[in-house]
Parts: C-alpha cells; sequence; structure tokens
C-alpha cells in the first residue's frame, strides 16, 4: 500500500490482482474525502485507518472523531488518552471538537430560547451569568451567551498566540481548558433546565453532555463536582 498527498488530502494506492490469477496488478486510490454531492450513507464511509498510520497534523482530532463514529456511547474510550500520546494535546482536541459539535444545539435552542423568554443566562435561579465576549463582562440573553461562547471558546483555541502549533500546548496556555469548560458547561445546564425537550433530544443523539462530563469532570478535572449541577438522570449512560 502506498500513501500519496494530494491537494492536503491523504490517499492510498492499494494494489489488487485486476482479475482471479491475474498477476498484473492495479491501483485503487481511497480518498479520505467527502466528495461535493455524497450522500449521507455515504458520509465518512472510508476504510478506518489506525492511529499510529495516522501522519497529519490533525492526527488526533481525525482519532477522535473516529472513535465517536464507531461507538458515541462508549465514552471512556473516546475520552481516554492512548499511551504515548500527549494528554494536554488530547484535551485541547476535545474541547475544538465539543465546540464544534455544540453548534447544532444551538441551532435548536434558537427555535424556542428567545431573548424576550431567556433574556439572562440563567441555569437555576441562584445565580446569572454575565457573558465575558464583550470588552467588559455584561449580561446577554441566554441564546446571545451561548453564542458569544462557543465562537468565543473556538477564536481562543485558534488563536496563535495562545496554541501556535496542534501537536504541543505550551504550559502557560492549559489554563484556558479550564475557562472553557466552565463555560460551555452553562450552555448545557441551561438548555436542562429551561429547554428539558431540547436538551433530551439533542443528547440521545450526539451524546455530547456525557462525554464532556466525563472528559471534564472525571478525565481531566477541568470543572470542579461541585458546580455540576445536572442531575444525573440527563446523562443516558452509565459511565461510572
Amino acid at each position: 500500500m502506498t500513501e500519496v498527498e494530494n491537494n492536503n488530502t491523504k490517499e492510498e494506492q492499494v494494489t489488487s490482482p485486476s482479475t482471479p490469477g491475474d498477476n498484473n496488478k492495479k491501483k485503487e486510490t481511497i480518498v479520505r474525502r467527502n466528495r461535493p454531492g455524497s450522500k449521507s450513507e455515504q458520509w465518512g464511509n472510508w476504510p478506518e485507518l489506525s492511529f499510529e498510520n495516522m501522519n497529519s497534523t490533525c492526527a488526533v482530532q481525525q482519532y477522535i472523531q473516529l472513535l465517536i463514529k464507531r461507538n458515541p456511547e462508549d465514552i471512556k474510550t473516546i475520552v481516554t488518552c492512548p499511551e504515548n500520546q500527549d494528554p494536554n494535546v488530547w484535551q485541547y482536541e476535545h474541547l475544538r471538537l465539543i465546540c464544534l459539535e455544540l453548534n447544532p444545539l444551538l441551532i435548536m435552542l434558537s427555535e424556542e430560547c428567545h431573548p424576550d423568554v431567556c433574556d439572562t443566562m440563567k441555569a437555576t435561579d441562584d445565580a446569572e451569568f454575565f457573558c465575558a465576549a464583550h470588552p467588559k463582562a455584561q449580561p446577554c440573553s441566554a441564546i446571545d451567551y451561548s453564542i458569544h461562547t462557543v465562537d468565543g471558546s473556538i477564536s481562543l483555541l485558534n488563536c496563535h498566540s495562545f496554541f501556535p502549533t496542534r501537536v504541543s500546548i505550551q504550559p502557560s496556555s492549559l489554563k484556558h481548558f479550564s475557562n472553557i469548560s466552565r463555560r460551555l458547561y452553562r450552555i448545557f445546564a441551561h438548555a436542562w433546565f429551561h429547554h428539558r425537550e431540547i436538551f433530551v433530544e439533542f443528547e440521545h443523539q450526539t451524546h455530547l453532555y456525557a462525554r464532556f462530563l466525563y472528559f471534564s469532570t472525571k478525565a481531566f478535572n477541568l470543572i470542579s463536582p461541585k458546580v455540576v449541577i445536572i442531575p444525573s438522570e440527563a446523562c443516558n449512560i452509565d459511565f461510572d
């Protein structure tokens, strides 16, 4: 098998006999890219590649996505850092993916989480959260807070000053992981306490909250269990 690079997309040329018993060989090219016009059942439908054979700067992201696609309910396998893998890079790539995967939830929330209904960002009535996306933290409607938080988190994770490379994380940038996780948790909490049906539907489809909770409280201790106010029943997976 020969690997070739084509437009930043890895391709594999697999040599196989053209006909049974024929010694003449022909090459089949496997392109790990979704072609324009691909149908939903064809999306990402290519042979799996082992983590050891993923040789790009996006290898960790690709491997996590592979684990999610294989079984989104297998939370421990998805979140557990492989041996010989930098755990800081592992956390970084998980946070990037969680931010991306939260966008469908924001779309679902936008159908009923209107600024005139949820005019401030709350989970319970015990606390109101100010939005840090402004020069000075200020109140925002819940949907605006959620959008600003996801956008701000993605911008921070893509900031070259803090994260100049995806193959190593500078120690001074590790503090941002906890800050991002704490703010993302509030989005899940608001959805659970104020838009329960949407939360349940989204979680049933993606298991994203279960993965985020295990990632941030058990695997890497990014947020304190004391701030976890969503009841355990919200997770439809028992990962204890």
